[in-house]
């Protein structure tokens, strides 16, 4: 699917699952002010809340960032605007469902390696590098216990 119907369809369905709305929602709550992006993305820039302690993270198709959106649009971080994307990607298939799913995901990453993001499927399906975080953390001990004993 070429990149513009992707992104079309994307922003289509984070706004019928309501999670875009979520987005917005928590924009205006905590006074963020809401940007047009680009490929469909909003950002919602001056997150001043301590949580979580990312630069960014997103709901539906609403990247929320402690920054201005000139700075996560900067040629520079194009790789976390795309890392941030993706997850946009994911609110679009997964609908709300993506919450409890990514809390999972960072519960398992925690207990394996002590890294939130490291061994989290949508972290790793969103670029690990690109979302800043590491790439190559081995497995807790434990763990490799357990698989030797299998």
């Amino acid at each position: 699917m070429p990149a513009r119907r992707r992104h079309l369809a994307r922003t289509v369905l984070t706004a019928a699952n309501g999670t875009t709305g979520a987005g917005l929602l928590l924009a205006l709550v905590t006074r963020t002010r809401v940007r047009r992006g680009r490929d469909g993305v909003l950002i919602a820039e001056g997150w001043r809340l301590p949580m979580p302690p990312a630069s960014c993270f997103t709901v539906g198709s609403v990247i929320i960032t402690r920054r201005s959106a000139e700075w996560l649009l900067a040629e520079e971080r194009a790789a976390l605007f795309a890392h941030e994307s993706r997850h946009a990607g994911q609110y679009a298939v997964l609908g709300p469902l993506f919450w409890p799913a990514y809390w999972v995901a960072c519960g398992w990453s925690h207990v394996a390696t002590g890294s939130w993001g490291a061994r989290n499927w949508f972290e790793r399906h969103a670029g690990l590098a690109d979302g800043g975080y590491p790439e190559d953390l081995p497995l807790r001990p434990w763990i490799h216990r357990i698989r030797r004993k299998r």
